[in-house]
């Protein structure tokens, strides 16, 4: 899977920094693979701010509050989707490990583009299940259905 990342110009030096320490391309190009994507789908990621965050999600989703992931599923086959991640909500989460959070956001919007969700009980299971595979050795709490 190719994977574009986009860094916002709003992030400040740490962010940046978190951005780096997270290695979100590799590690999505390696999920794509073992998650059976072809190699030639595209995924865009927009690691941005709460403020950009909010925007999205008032504009897509009809919430005026800032979130930590959001992801807008493509066409499922030359087109994997788009997530924006909000760097700084990664960091407020998990201020002991800000790039496992990071990393952890970025695995949980891939899902969701590829048609994974959390809705029910034993959706949310499954997708920590998931997640815990593309992330071995990684603390993933479960997901709650929401």
């Amino acid at each position: 899977m190719r994977v574009t990342i986009h860094r916002s110009p709003t992030l400040d030096a740490a962010s940046l920094a978190l951005v780096r320490d997270g290695r979100v391309g590799p590690l999505l190009r390696l999920s794509g693979d073992v998650l059976g994507v072809p190699a030639r789908a595209g995924l865009a990621v927009r690691l941005t701010d709460d403020e950009e965050l909010r925007r999205l999600n008032r504009l897509h989703a009809g919430v005026d509050a800032a979130t930590d992931v959001l992801a807008f599923p493509g066409d499922g086959r030359e087109w994997v989707g788009d997530v924006a991640i909000s760097v700084e909500r990664a960091a407020a989460q998990n201020p002991a490990a800000p790039a496992e959070e990071l990393r952890l956001l970025a695995v949980h919007g891939l899902l969701h583009c590829l048609g994974h969700d959390h809705d029910e009980p034993e959706r949310a299971g499954a997708m920590t299940a998931e997640t815990r595979r593309l992330l071995p050795g990684q603390d993933v709490p479960e997901l709650a259905p929401h």
